[in-house]
């Protein structure tokens, strides 16, 4: 089996290689589980070096058709299509994240469509293709109303990757991801980033602005259950998933306030104290125009997995930082 995770080189692309290089195989169009033989990670920047003979790296731009045709080839089977422009830098930069989030989404599936061997998708979506007058808890079947350009990039990804199926040319799944927290590395231009900010800088001994209310009601999974998410809804039989196949992935609903008060009960009141609350009004409006909560209970029911709570969440990043620093030590 060969499988191309486009965005191969990004922090979702790179863990998701991890684990599928572990695990060693993903189900086949029987439904029995088949052995991958090649992983292919494409993104404009070159991934980390790799010593499993397994992987091989191509560098491209995802939107030219050519990178994708060659990447492809006709024996792809497996697509795990990450490469995005994120919320921030979409909204900042218009034809970019049309470009990329829209274009480039089309040109893929065009090119599986021209293979005709309907390779199996999963596309990641957002929370951000809902918006406006919403319920508590919106569900899967909730008008989408993205109020941003980035949700609109993302809904039309999803509508895509439903009709491309429905003409069964793929077998596409989109996974409305919640924010993912806590990830780690330097701030990026996600709307959502401080919801990871707010906890890696202060561990790592540095101040941190919150730029929305402590009210502020956010959507979050840990990075292991994106991944593992995201292998699930891979490994579901098409017959599972039916007509509906946008998924409102399992998450917790937390405020800023909820998260700053985690933070403290496990690392100690004074690197809670390094979050500095400084209103940003553009951040705060995006992100109040997102849910707080979805209703996730039919992915719960198709095995996806959910995280304990916000506290067990940042002692996951804590393990996984010690873990990196044990490793240079050696």
């Amino acid at each position: 089996m060969k499988v191309v995770i486009t965005g191969g080189a990004g922090f979702l692309g790179r863990r998701l290689a991890h684990a599928l290089l572990e695990r060693g195989t993903l189900a086949g169009t029987d439904g029995r589980q088949s052995a991958i033989r090649e992983l292919v990670l494409l993104d404009v920047v070159a991934p980390p070096a790799c010593d499993d003979s397994r992987v091989r790296a191509v560098t491209g731009d995802i939107a030219n058709p050519s990178v994708l045709r060659e990447t492809l080839g006709t024996n792809t089977s497996s697509v795990f299509h990450l490469a995005a422009i994120v919320s921030g830098m979409a909204e900042a930069d218009f034809d970019l994240g049309m470009r990329i989030n829209v274009d480039a989404t089309r040109q893929l599936l065009e090119v599986c469509r021209a293979n005709g061997n309907r390779p199996r998708i999963v596309f990641t979506s957002s929370i951000a293709v809902y918006g406006g007058e919403l319920p508590p808890v919106p569900a899967e079947e909730t008008a989408l109303n993205p109020q941003t350009s980035y949700g609109i990039q993302k809904a039309i990804g999803e509508l895509l990757i439903t009709d491309y199926t429905r003409k069964g040319f793929v077998d596409g799944r989109a996974l409305r991801l919640p924010t993912i927290s806590v990830r780690p590395g330097r701030p990026n231009a996600a709307a959502s980033s401080f919801a990871s900010g707010v906890v890696r800088e202060p561990l790592n001994g540095e101040e941190a602005i919150c730029p929305v209310n402590p009210g502020t009601r956010v959507w979050l999974a840990s990075p292991k259950s994106a991944i593992d998410s995201l292998i699930r809804a891979y490994d579901i039989d098409a017959a599972e998933l039916g007509v509906r196949r946008a998924v409102n992935v399992p998450g917790i609903s937390v405020t800023a306030g909820d998260m700053v008060a985690a933070l403290e009960r496990v690392a100690g009141r004074e690197v809670a104290a390094r979050v500095r609350w400084e209103k940003d009004a553009r951040i705060d409006r995006m992100m109040n125009g997102w849910p707080g909560a979805l209703d996730d209970a039919r992915a719960r029911a198709l095995g996806f997995p959910a995280d304990e709570n916000f506290d067990a969440m940042i002692r996951q990043y804590m393990d996984s930082i010690r873990s990196v620093r044990l490793q240079a030590d050696e």
